[in-house]
């Protein structure tokens, strides 16, 4: 039987502390303890979070005006708001800039004209930037004019269009675009869309505004403008729309 050496033991119960001391140390540097997160509860589906500002909950449009800052003659039954047709189109009363954006929305069932004539509207960030809205189940048209394009600039990655009369969900995130004080834009707004839980927008950066003839551009404007969502005609539904400041 070996002897203990009571020196060696002594040495190592005394580095042994040091040591793990240090170990400690070293992952402590990486640790960050501010700022913490804000508690968001979860809604529970496609409801909203405890954070959201509640855009539209089936019941009125106190919340939205027309594009002259009037009250919008869109029509709301049964827990969703329909396009009333020229009457143009609608708009939030508060600004917004970077944003998560729940949105559901219905092209008729009934089924009429082809092409960009059929179930078409837009959700218009910042009033410029359209995520095309559009009845492409079946249906041709050009592929950056069709359902969830950012319109005429970016193709959407897949067609995830539900039939005509199904409610269909977009999940947006878009970063507003950052301009100097000359005016010129420093940083190109991006967006990410999920429609009816299919990826089809993965963060594409837009060149400007939508433009339906000509290139986009950018022209500076503030840094929170209102939600819009377009009258083309069609009697387009939406319902249970809420949004999250970024």
């Amino acid at each position: 039987m070996k002897k203990i050496n009571l020196k060696s033991l002594l040495i190592v119960l005394l580095i042994l502390p040091l040591t793990m001391q240090a170990q400690r140390n070293e992952h402590e540097v990486t640790d960050v303890w501010e700022p913490v997160p804000p508690i968001v509860i979860p809604g529970q589906g496609t409801s909203a979070p405890s954070d959201a500002i509640i855009l539209f909950d089936g019941t009125n449009l106190s919340n939205w005006v027309n594009s002259d800052g009037n009250a919008t003659e869109w029509t709301v039954a049964d827990g969703a708001m329909t396009v009333k047709p020229g009457t143009g189109g609608i708009k939030t009363k508060q600004g917004f800039g970077d944003v998560q954006l729940h949105i559901e929305w219905r092209a008729p069932e009934v089924v009429k004209g082809e092409g960009q004539g059929r179930g078409n509207s837009g959700v218009f960030l910042m009033g410029r930037y359209e995520v095309q809205v559009l009845d492409c189940y079946e249906n041709t048209t050009y592929p950056n004019g069709q359902t969830a394009s950012v319109y005429k600039q970016h193709i959407p990655l897949a067609n995830a269009c539900k039939a005509p009369g199904e409610w269909q969900t977009y999940d947006i995130i878009f970063m507003a675009p950052r301009f100097n004080d000359q005016g010129r834009v420093t940083h190109p707004a991006t967006v990410t869309v999920i429609h009816n839980g299919v990826l089809v927008q993965n963060n594409v950066t837009l060149l400007g505004t939508t433009e339906f003839i000509g290139l986009p551009q950018y022209k500076a404007h503030s840094m929170k403008e209102p939600l819009m969502l377009q009258d083309h005609g069609d009697l387009v539904s939406f319902r249970n729309i809420w949004i999250r400041e970024l």
